[in-house]
């Protein structure tokens, strides 16, 4: 089959390799659709690494796909041969205290695909998964949308996270990337209807102002403290931090009311953040950190089969497979207006 690899720091190259096969009566063979690039395959391309988790060449990324079922195991009850599925990228042990304690995407066992030294990635014909993993949605979702659902349900995760009662909640989101817009998505399905941006590239927030957000701050233009200040007296309850950028950290801290909650959902690139603990203490912030998604799949799904998030906005680019080594360097650079590059096989 055709598979695309990781061979260095911004290398990859197209490669044939052999089909992967069935390795358990539970399990799935896709043949994959689409393919989304995420933030954090560009991390392994342009850095090798995530913090610990380091890549060893050749490897192939990417976890963000949809794909038709070709073969299935005799066990398999969920899905058959021929559905569109969504692919839920982690597979937890269902064992393991975490598992048990209903919170599967910390389990102790985890293996993600596309991550080093755990599953190969989606970026080739065919992989295969537990079936449990494989969501159907033939007739519901075209593969675009399918491949979609999984960064939408890191939002639907940090949102529910956050416990946003009331709809008269003010709040902020750091990063106008397909996190930081799905965490809008989300928002204003719920009815939150003070939902602000702040995002330093302009056709980002040309996009964020397209999907509905309040109110707009470039902070390559604008004093994001004073700009809050003076549209919400009180400051912000929420801010969402979905950049993984040092100074997003620092002017949300300063954009929070005393008693308000930072949700913490960009990586860093150097993996650690500097935070002004003497601030925080005095407003006594409340930090949450969000860790992918815990069953949020499938009200993602319904969330885009009812129409209340038309997620495919977020899309700006396509390519084929062979192309993959471009759509990277567009994603990574921020070319063309680049916010969600999908591969389509």
């Amino acid at each position: 089959m055709k598979a695309v690899v990781l061979t260095g720091i911004r290398q990859m190259k197209l490669t044939e390799t052999a089909e992967p096969v069935l390795t358990s009566d539970t399990d799935v063979k896709v043949k994959i659709s689409t393919v989304g690039v995420c933030g954090s395959d560009i991390h392994y391309y342009s850095e090798g690494k995530i913090g610990s988790q380091v890549v060893e060449y050749p490897f192939k990324v990417g976890h963000e796909c949809s794909g038709v079922i070709v073969e299935a195991g005799k066990e398999v009850s969920n899905v058959k041969v021929g559905d569109l599925v969504v692919v839920d990228p982690s597979v937890h042990c269902g064992t393991c205290d975490q598992c048990l304690a209903g919170r599967p995407h910390t389990c102790r066992n985890n293996k993600f695909l596309g991550c080093p030294g755990q599953i190969e990635g989606c970026l080739a014909e065919y992989i295969v998964m537990p079936s449990f993993t494989c969501y159907p949605v033939t007739d519901k979702l075209n593969t675009r949308q399918a491949a979609l659902i999984e960064p939408l349900s890191i939002g639907v995760y940090a949102v529910k996270l956050a416990q946003i009662q009331k709809k008269e909640t003010t709040v902020g989101i750091f990063g106008a990337g397909p996190i930081g817009l799905s965490i809008l998505f989300k928002l204003l399905a719920d009815e939150v209807n003070n939902v602000g941006v702040i995002e330093p590239l302009e056709y980002r927030l040309n996009k964020a102002d397209e999907i509905g957000a309040s109110w707009l701050i470039n902070p390559a233009s604008e004093d994001v403290e004073a700009t809050v200040q003076k549209q919400e007296e009180l400051l912000l309850d929420v801010v969402f931090e979905a950049s993984g950028e040092q100074e997003a950290v620092n002017n949300a801290i300063k954009i929070l009311k005393p008693g308000g909650k930072l949700v913490l959902v960009g990586i860093p690139p150097d993996a650690q953040y500097v935070f002004d603990m003497d601030l925080m203490r005095r407003k006594e912030l409340n930090v949450i950190n969000v860790r992918r998604q815990n069953h949020c799949v499938e009200e993602a799904i319904d969330l885009v089969i009812s129409g209340a998030v038309q997620v495919s906005k977020m899309v700006t680019h396509e390519f084929t497979l062979e192309e993959t080594p471009v759509a990277f360097d567009v994603v990574e650079g921020y070319k063309f207006g680049a916010i969600k590059a999908m591969i389509n096989f």
